[in-house]
């Protein structure tokens, strides 16, 4: 696919995306599924940031998630700051911490640097709920609608349209990220340590970067989770959720942003869609998790890839058949002949 094409057909999804509540015709449940899904989008592709493109693997993002919610909300609640100020200051303090989480992490790789991320996502939930006189504990908090300049976002109609603005410009800054030079960067790293090194490249410095960057999208998203909610309890971000946000991943595609789209869409809807049904949700999303892990491995992004791959590969493998079928019956005149 051209530069070209693959520009309209953006654009394409782009307008899909804003005409998609005239199409749902102001429908609660609808509107509150898709504007769900942008939140889910953005942790995907920072996630997807860090594993996809930096080679990092991370089990406890959940935890960032919670630590950008709850920062937003106390911004708000505690401190009085208004949210179009919360919502990047809780990026900012997410990507502090994140920034400290990969510190230590830069000296870990495969399973240890798993093992420890999930020791980070195991601990961050405990310590929201016990520290009760910050976080209200089991209590929770309940975040305020999100206000700018003295418009309020009041309606599924206004919640959705600012969370796709956010999730576009959120995409726009991953997508030069990842072109820049300190995304070719991170490729360098996730293909080999030695040879980033070899190249002049700090890697310790660069991979806690990725922890950082990371941490500031689900920042975000989790202050926009906050408000979007309007309730939020240590119990919303477990383990669960990190998992699920990996699902996301996998089954979407590595080091795609379209692929972080997919699969934020596919997961979110199958728990929407079959919420009546206890346990069915975790059924289906393993069985996605398990089919694409043996089917395409490369995610659903790269079905697109391999189906025009099969279509071009055909009339070789039919010149193939051909010429061995001419050899064929070369090979047995001359038997012939020698008889």
């Amino acid at each position: 696919m051209d530069q070209h094409t693959r520009k309209k057909i953006t654009y394409l999804c782009i307008f899909l995306m804003f005409l998609f509540p005239v199409v749902a015709g102001g429908v609660n449940y609808l509107l509150y599924s898709g504007s769900l899904i942008f939140i889910y989008v953005i942790i995907a592709m920072s996630l997807n940031l860090l594993i996809g493109y930096g080679g990092q693997i991370s089990i406890g993002h959940a935890s960032f998630l919670a630590i950008g919610a709850y920062a937003s909300a106390i911004f708000t609640l505690s401190l009085g700051i208004p949210f179009w100020l919360a919502l990047p200051l809780a990026g900012f303090f997410t990507a502090l911490v994140g920034f400290v989480v990969g510190l230590p992490a830069v000296k870990l790789s495969g399973h240890f640097l798993a093992v420890a991320t999930l020791g980070f996502g195991v601990a961050i939930p405990e310590l929201l709920l016990k520290w009760d006189s910050l976080t209200g504990g089991f209590s929770g908090l309940f975040p305020d609608k999100p206000s700018i300049l003295g418009y309020t976002f009041d309606s599924d109609v206004k919640m959705y349209y600012l969370l796709l603005v956010v999730t576009l410009i959120v995409t726009w800054l991953i997508n030069n990220l990842i072109n820049s030079r300190m995304g070719r960067a991170f490729v360098a790293i996730r293909e080999s340590e030695i040879a980033a090194t070899a190249m002049g490249i700090n890697v310790p410095l660069y991979k806690a970067l990725m922890f950082s960057i990371s941490a500031f999208y689900t920042g975000l998203a989790g202050s926009l989770y906050a408000h979007f909610i309007g309730f939020i309890s240590p119990h919303d971000f477990n383990l669960s959720i990190s998992f699920l946000v990996l699902a996301m991943v996998v089954v979407g595609g590595f080091a795609s942003i379209p692929g972080s789209y997919l699969g934020a869409i596919l997961l979110t809807m199958i728990p929407q869609l079959t919420d009546e049904v206890p346990g069915l949700s975790l059924v289906l999303t393993g069985v996605a998790l398990v089919l694409v892990i043996l089917f395409l491995p490369d995610g659903l992004i790269s079905i697109r890839s391999r189906w025009k791959r099969k279509k071009t590969m055909k009339p070789a493998d039919h010149q193939t058949n051909e010429k061995s079928l001419d050899t064929a019956s070369i090979s047995k005149q001359a038997v012939g002949s020698e008889k």
